[in-house]
C-alpha cells in the first residue's frame, strides 16, 4: 500500500489525483492506458472507493483521463495542437492527430444581429442572423464551446442542411460556398464562468481560451462569426502564417 500525508491538510483525494497526474507524466501510464481500476487503487491508497472516485473526477475535469462506461478510465491522449491558419477546419484538425471529432448542438435560433455581430458580417444591426451554441469534442472530451453566427438570408433552413451533411463546410457548399478561407483571428484568456467551465467538464479555477474568428468566401464576404472558449489545459494553437 502507498503511503499518503494524512496529516498535511490536503485532502487524500488531491493526493492520489496529484499522485495519479505525476505517473501519467512520467509516462507510467501511456496515453491510450487504461489506469488500473477503483479497487486496485483503493487497495494501493488505502481509501474509500468515494475517495478514489473523487481523484478520477478530477483528472477527468482536468482532460487528463476519460472514463468509459463498463471499460474504465483511460489516459487522455494529452494536449491538442489546434492549427489556426487560412483554411482551418475542426474535424480535420482533429482527424489529423488521430482524434475523433464529435459535438453537440444547444441552440439554433434566428435572432436580431447585436452591433457587435452585424460589424463582423457586414451587416445592419437589427438584420437576421443564425446564432448556433454548441460544445465540440475530441474522442468524447470537450475541447470547444462557443457562438456562431451566420446571415440568415443567404443560409435559409441551415438547420436541416447541417443535419443532411456531416460537417459546417460540407452544409455551407449546399449553398454554393465551395471554399472559404480565415480572414481573422483574435485570442484572449480570462477565466470561465460556471457555465462554461460545466459545459468545458473544468474547473472554474483553469483559464480558458478565447478565439474570435471570421470566415469570408472567396469573394471576400463575411459568411460567419463565431466566439469560441478553448481549455488552456488541454489545448495549444498553432499558427500557420503561411
Amino acid at each position: 500500500m502507498e503511503t499518503i500525508d494524512r496529516k498535511s491538510g490536503s485532502a487524500l483525494w488531491h493526493q492520489i489525483g496529484e499522485i495519479l497526474a505525476a505517473d501519467i507524466a512520467a509516462g507510467i501510464f501511456a496515453p491510450g492506458d487504461r489506469l488500473p481500476t477503483e479497487p486496485e487503487l483503493m487497495q494501493r491508497f488505502g481509501v474509500s472507493r468515494f475517495t478514489v472516485r473523487q481523484a478520477l473526477g478530477r483528472l477527468e475535469q482536468r482532460g487528463l483521463v476519460r472514463a468509459e462506461q463498463g471499460r474504465g478510465t483511460f489516459v487522455h491522449k494529452g494536449v491538442l495542437d489546434y492549427t489556426l491558419s487560412k483554411k482551418t477546419r475542426f474535424s480535420q484538425n482533429m482527424v489529423d492527430q488521430g482524434f475523433e471529432p464529435g459535438g453537440e448542438l444547444l441552440i439554433h435560433e434566428i435572432i436580431p444581429a447585436s452591433e457587435h455581430v452585424a460589424a463582423r458580417l457586414r451587416l445592419a444591426p437589427g438584420d437576421p442572423v443564425i446564432h448556433r451554441r454548441g460544445v465540440m469534442t475530441a474522442d468524447g472530451m470537450p475541447i470547444e464551446c462557443g457562438d456562431s453566427y451566420y446571415p440568415a438570408e443567404r443560409f435559409p433552413d441551415f438547420d436541416k442542411a447541417r443535419l443532411r451533411y456531416p460537417t459546417i463546410t460540407a452544409a455551407l457548399a449546399s449553398y454554393g460556398v465551395h471554399d472559404y478561407v480565415r480572414l481573422s483571428t483574435e485570442i484572449e484568456a480570462r477565466m470561465p464562468t460556471a457555465e462554461e467551465a460545466r459545459l468545458l467538464r473544468q474547473p472554474k479555477s483553469l483559464p480558458v481560451l478565447v478565439t474570435l474568428k471570421v470566415d469570408v468566401d472567396t469573394a471576400g464576404v463575411p459568411i460567419a462569426f463565431a466566439e469560441a472558449l478553448w481549455p488552456a489545459e488541454r489545448v495549444t494553437f498553432k499558427v500557420d502564417v503561411g
